[in-house]
């Protein structure tokens, strides 16, 4: 059941902090979309993200430290 005496709350103006922090999100995600593109093709190894992505071995879940 909706309420439509409720107004819609104005949007509050972001910060220059979370400005930034946003952009600096936006271009993490594109270089990380980017270096992916980058790498070779693997042929016959295991489906899925670079199991190593953390820096540990990862492999269902669980992760293994060298």
């Amino acid at each position: 059941m909706e309420n439509s005496h409720q107004r819609p709350q104005p949007e509050r103006p972001l910060t220059a902090a979370a400005r930034r922090a946003l952009a600096e999100a936006d271009e993490r995600r594109r270089s990380a979309g980017a270096a992916a593109a980058e790498r070779p093709r693997e042929i016959g190894g295991r489906g899925g993200q670079d199991p190593v992505r953390y820096g540990d071995w990862e492999v269902k879940g669980l992760a293994s430290d060298f």
